[in-house]
């Protein structure tokens, strides 16, 4: 209607091309002038006004995130029934349901969850190892531009494990399991349980490229230094020696140049390479331990293998198959819900 109206044809002339009355057709053009374009997508609202008023849902979301024992309840958790009846005793509310209560809290971005532990790091160069490790991972994402002197190549170093010989939990489909009444159906499936494990133990030497989202694996029978700077030698020659390298490392005693052991230190400035320590208790700023969470659902949850040579070659397999589909759904969500950094 506006572009006819624009080509200069009488209203009438609109009514008859779009099928509808003359009155409308004015309203849109009358509407079309004094908004311009926004008047194209009306804000239709429709349905009775909100039962609670901002106010009340601000004091329904605040009491919510509280204790039960801060307002003298003998609980330590709030349910439903038990928060609905505290709005109505304090005159929050007149009254609410249970689910109008579960829906409201919904919208105001507030869920039941599980309360988890969390350490915080007591280092005294928090800030400063923290400031460091996000510069670097804004280089490797491509949200800033290394400066004369910085790394261009951004590495996750860390070591997975101890991987013991032993039946892991996971989940698999299976038929619903028998009972007396039906015995017939099959037995749920079990995996053995262990008394001795006399295999031993063996480690993952894992790299993170986030440039490249690709990773890198040795499994070897001991972590030790020398282990570490053999394997640090592997992820310096998949580069050329001019562009410079940050590796970012927990603190891990292998991982430091000591007084008696200067290897590393050593090391590092002879192939042009940044070490970046996490903060201590502070491994969830390093990127790899979120690869480590995959690696371990995908190759390792409900396995049950008898010997290193078996166990090594499924992890190997999983690495290659992980870099091939690096954008696999599956494996993105997984990751991006444990990445803390």
């Amino acid at each position: 209607m506006v572009l006819l109206s624009a080509q200069n044809m009488d209203v009438a002339g609109i009514a008859r091309v779009a099928f509808t009355s003359e009155d409308h057709v004015r309203d849109v053009i009358h509407n079309f002038n004094a908004d311009g374009f926004d008047s194209l997508y009306p804000r239709y609202r429709g349905g009775r006004p909100p039962k609670f008023t901002l106010p009340q849902r601000r004091e329904i979301k605040k009491i919510a995130k509280t204790k039960p024992a801060e307002h003298g309840l003998p609980f330590s958790t709030w349910s439903l029934a038990k928060l609905a009846d505290l709005l109505v005793a304090e005159g929050v509310v007149d009254d609410i349901s249970h689910e109008g209560l579960r829906i409201l809290l919904r919208e105001e971005g507030v869920t039941f969850q599980r309360l988890k532990t969390w350490k915080g790091s007591t280092d005294p160069e928090f800030k400063q190892k923290k400031a460091r490790i996000e510069r670097l991972y804004a280089i490797a994402d491509g949200e800033a531009e290394p400066r004369d002197g910085e790394p261009e190549i951004v590495i996750c170093i860390d070591e997975f494990g101890p991987l013991n010989l032993q039946p892991r939990p996971g989940r698999a489909w299976a038929a619903i399991s028998g009972n007396a009444k039906e015995p017939g159906r099959e037995p749920r499936p079990r995996l053995r349980a262990t008394y001795h494990r006399t295999g031993g133990v063996r480690h993952l030497f894992a790299a993170y490229d986030l440039g490249r989202d690709r990773l890198y694996g040795h499994i070897r029978p001991r972590k030790t230094r020398t282990r570490f700077l053999e394997f640090c030698r592997y992820v310096r020659s998949l580069y050329p020696r001019e562009m410079r390298m940050a590796i970012i490392v927990d603190n891990f005693s292998p991982h430091l140049s000591t007084r008696r052991d200067q290897r590393v230190g050593t090391w590092a400035k002879a192939n042009n390479v940044e070490f970046a320590y996490t903060p201590t208790n502070s491994s969830w700023l390093n990127r790899i331990e979120a690869q480590f969470t995959a690696l371990r659902y995908f190759a390792l949850d409900g396995t049950d293998h008898r010997t290193h040579q078996e166990q090594g070659s499924m992890i190997r397999r999983y690495i290659a198959w992980r870099n091939r589909n690096a954008e696999n759904r599956e494996l993105r969500r997984i990751v991006s819900r444990v990445n803390v950094a």
